[in-house]
């Protein structure tokens, strides 16, 4: 590898992550000692209905292993020449020697929060030798997440870890939930009294808020509004309005909808995740993967599916969703770098494809066939990308995430390394010099940064990379000591996704669902109106609600429930696990429900 010389995957890099599945023949024995479970998927009978699924994404492939596993003939079509869409690992090209494997590269961090329920039990039945639950070992929790802050000011340390003795039933009122509230805000934050307080009862009002009124009025009230923070100090937006939305979900606090950020990251990420409420099994709050996420997760799943008799399409561009006659009569494809175009049929056909590369492919006949479909041109996409930082010397600068809360770019990251505890970096990896990967996400793309003055997207690549490294450090090197040095700094990597910096058409190919308010009101079902056409991804309408990978499972079990229910199938349902609900709060709920109706605000909403 080059010093400081970007490095691009290339787009077909073949079979080369097998290394750490190759010499493991146990890995299909396992997959086959897991068909016992599921009977009929060994020897698929002939008369096997067959799907296609376009997409080989998460929710491609959650398709995918819950059709494959009750009997369906599947076949995923995908654009890239590997599967895992966003979550899938790219080699670096030109940076293996002696052996080693190339430096791994990813669009950008993989985490799994503790809420997360639906994906985590696919990931227990995908085999890996030796792992008791599967891909599901595979797992790492963190520790703490970083708040780091800018100017010299005292970073926060916020312990991740849920706490050993919850609360009992019961225990949880609004008033115990306002005094953990205040004392955590108290403890790590420079807010006024006054503005923790008011933050705290602005909480209570949604905890205590009827589906109704989130669906209604809270999903057309911005964050920013709800918790007025064009009232409050500048630590106060920073910290509770930015921090919580544009940091974790490229979505502007301005325009971000309350529904989505006080349900899913404020209550099911936070609160109820640090009081062990709702989790997956005895999770902690945050996990990741102990490994690059191709070798710790899709690679096996790939195996898995294969020996399910799943077939793959690869490079592979869906052009058009054909609609005739009530249904759809087949999809046209063609090679991904401009082969002859062909049709593909099937019995039902999943649309698992990012909706911003799904809506394209609906014509003027299947759109009218189902509204819906048009109402997705509505849905907002944002840039959310990272760099990844290869590092001469270890540098586990917290054991969990890092926020950097005052960077213009929305800046956040993980030190990779300490947890691959599979894994030796330099003895693995490249040449050997690299021992530690930072993996940093920008946000942010259309603010100036500190270094050029300029957005992300007027950017160059190198440029980028270079504001991203100046916008780290500023958060990093501070209270007297040095984290992130130059001369530490190895090399990088960027998705070629991302294309046309500093130029006149900057583009992403891989962008992030985002959440303005009114989203939920464009959001589609995974059943459609089309008898045989289906969707599945993180845009579709589900309980997390959040464009993550858990939504994206959620989405492709309702999806494949849809498709049994449509050939009225005996075979079981896929379970669907929703976010928690505390059971001390329905009262409160069904107060708040009847106060709605009569056109009154939330008990606890004093304005």
């Amino acid at each position: 590898m080059t010093t400081e010389h970007v490095q691009q995957p290339q787009e077909n890099p073949g079979p080369t992550r097998r290394r750490f599945l190759a010499g493991t023949g146990g890995a299909v024995g396992a997959a086959a000692g897991a068909l016992a479970l599921w009977p009929a998927t060994a020897a698929r009978a002939a008369s096997a209905k067959r799907v296609a699924v376009l997409g080989g994404g998460v929710s491609g492939l959650s398709a995918a292993h819950e059709l494959a596993e009750r009997g369906y003939a599947v076949t995923v079509y995908e654009y890239y020449d590997v599967l895992g869409g966003k979550a899938r690992s790219m080699d670096v090209p030109g940076t293996a020697a002696g052996g080693r494997r190339p430096l791994p590269g990813e669009h950008g961090f993989r985490f799994f929060p503790g809420f997360y329920r639906n994906l985590p039990d696919t990931m227990r039945r995908i085999p890996v030798p030796g792992n008791a639950h599967g891909v599901h070992d595979n797992l790492r929790s963190g520790t703490e997440e970083l708040f780091a802050r800018a100017a010299g000011r005292p970073d926060l340390h916020f312990p991740l870890r849920r706490v050993t003795t919850p609360p009992a039933p019961g225990d949880i009122t609004p008033s115990w939930i306002r005094d953990q509230i205040l004392s955590v805000l108290d403890l790590g934050t420079r807010l006024p009294a006054h503005e923790a307080a008011y933050f705290a009862d602005r909480l209570l009002v949604h905890l205590t808020s009827c589906d109704a009124r989130r669906e209604d009025q809270w999903e057309k009230t911005a964050w920013w509004d709800f918790i007025r923070a064009e009232r409050m100090s500048e630590e106060y937006r920073t910290l509770l309005g930015i921090g919580q939305t544009r940091n974790l979900v490229a979505t502007r606090a301005e325009v971000a909808s309350t529904r989505t950020v006080g349900r899913v990251i404020i209550e099911a990420l936070i609160l109820w995740g640090l009081l062990g409420r709702g989790m997956d099994g005895d999770a902690d709050v945050d996990r990741v993967l102990n490994a690059p996420t191709s070798e710790a997760w899709i690679d096996p799943w790939e195996t898995y599916l294969r020996s399910l008799g799943v077939e793959f399409v690869l490079g592979t561009e869906v052009k058009e969703v054909v609609h005739e006659g009530g249904r759809v009569s087949g999809v046209r494809v063609s090679a991904r770098e401009g082969g002859q175009e062909r049709t593909v049929t099937a019995d039902h056909y999943i649309s698992a494809l990012p909706v911003e590369h799904a809506r394209v492919t609906w014509g003027p006949a299947l759109r009218a066939a189902d509204p819906q479909l048009g109402r997705c041109d509505a849905l907002r996409t944002d840039w959310m990308t990272g760099v990844m930082f290869y590092l001469r010397t270890p540098t586990p600068v917290v054991h969990g995430h890092i926020n950097c809360l005052d960077s213009p770019w929305s800046v956040t990251a993980v030190g990779q390394a300490q947890f691959w505890d599979g894994r030796d970096f330099p003895r693995d990896y490249g040449d050997g010099r690299a021992r530690d990967c930072l993996s940093a996400i920008i946000s942010e793309w259309d603010k100036p940064g500190i270094l050029y003055g300029r957005t992300a997207k007027e950017c160059t690549k190198e440029e980028v990379v270079a504001e991203l490294w100046a916008q780290l450090k500023d958060g990093l090197n501070d209270a007297g000591k040095t984290t992130l040095t130059d001369e530490d700094r190895l090399g990088w990597f960027m998705d070629p996704a991302v294309t046309g910096l500093g130029g006149p058409e900057p583009r992403n190919r891989e962008q992030l669902l985002i959440h303005p308010t009114g989203t939920l009101y464009n959001r589609p079902t995974a059943r459609t109106r089309v008898p045989n056409f289906f969707l599945a991804g993180d845009y579709v309408r589900t309980d997390v609600d959040l464009a993550t990978m858990e939504g994206a499972n959620e989405s492709a079990r309702q999806a494949v429930n849809a498709v049994l229910d449509v050939d009225n199938s005996d075979a079981e349902r896929c379970r669907v696990w929703e976010l928690f609900r505390p059971p001390e709060l329905e009262p409160l709920k069904r107060v708040d429900e009847l106060r709605y109706r009569l056109g009154l605000p939330n008990t606890f909403d004093l304005g």
